[in-house]
């Protein structure tokens, strides 16, 4: 790049690949991804895999992006200006996971957060079954981190979890069938604490923060595994990119807002605030 191009350009941020669905309430999927990446200082690209009609009490219809589209839409962003990260949401079917895992293939040294979104927190299915043994097959061996709550692991897994050893065997199941690193989300457990469950090659630690009362909200899977996105994309080792973005999820939480009748927004940029995490 020549010296006046560099100039013209000024500061370059860090750039994140969110590749998700719409939520047109505004609550979830690319909407909540990109405000985070925005919110932690990076540059937000995008690639749509489905269209969903929403509002803050479930989703009405879903229309799928053709797996040529979507794919086409990941490669225009790689072959321009790159990427640093890649966060991956929801992703509908077995055809668009594997457009998706044709995209990203081969294609340089980004790191991938994988978000097995399976269903929407009012519970309509956002990932069909082919579509799930497709993700772990394909998507798995990408993703530096995966980031299942319990209800998406047992889904993945075929079987229950019950409490922290049951977390423990489903990291390692989830890494022996080609996850880098796994993040076991508690927040649908009981108790004063919400634990999580961070597996890797090297360690396994137990991550806990307090469960916060009184919030009926959307958006905090999407917020969570971006911000781990972003701060990989910093440069920030496995650790600390998810001891920080736990550290914006619960700051957002406290600082989620009604919008409509139903579940309302967690908010990234009062997250980050909170948490200390703007760049």
């Amino acid at each position: 790049m020549r010296m006046r191009e560099r100039e013209s350009r000024g500061r370059v941020p860090y750039r994140v690949l969110c590749v998700a669905g719409t939520d047109s309430a505004g609550c979830s999927g690319i909407a909540a991804d990109l405000r985070t990446v925005a919110a932690l200082g990076g540059h937000g690209q995008l690639a749509v895999t489905a269209v969903t009609a929403q509002d803050t009490c479930g989703v009405r219809a879903i229309g799928v992006i053709a797996p040529r589209l979507v794919r086409a839409q990941i490669a225009a962003v790689l072959d321009d200006a790159g990427v640093d990260a890649v966060k991956i949401g929801m992703l509908a079917n077995a055809s668009v996971v594997r457009a998706v895992a044709a995209a990203l293939a081969g294609r340089g040294r980004a790191r991938v957060v994988l978000d097995p979104v399976l269903q929407s927190t009012t519970g309509r299915q956002l990932l069909e079954e082919d579509g799930r043994r497709a993700l772990l097959k394909l998507l798995l061996p990408l993703a530096e981190l995966i980031t299942p709550n319990i209800p998406e692991a047992e889904v993945l897994l075929g079987r229950r979890i019950r409490g922290v050893a049951g977390m423990k065997a489903a990291a390692r199941e989830l890494r022996d069938l080609g996850a880098r690193a796994v993040l076991v989300k508690g927040g649908h457990g009981r108790g004063a604490a919400a634990t999580d469950l961070l597996a890797s090659a090297d360690e396994t630690l137990l991550l806990s923060a307090p469960r916060i009362a009184g919030r009926d909200t959307r958006g905090t899977g999407c917020v969570l595994s971006t911000a781990c996105a972003c701060f990989l994309a910093q440069g920030c080792d496995l650790q600390e990119s998810v001891r920080r973005a736990k550290d914006v999820v619960t700051a957002a939480i406290h600082h989620a807002y009604r919008v409509g009748r139903g579940r309302g927004p967690v908010d990234p940029l009062a997250g980050a605030r909170g948490a200390g995490a703007l760049t």
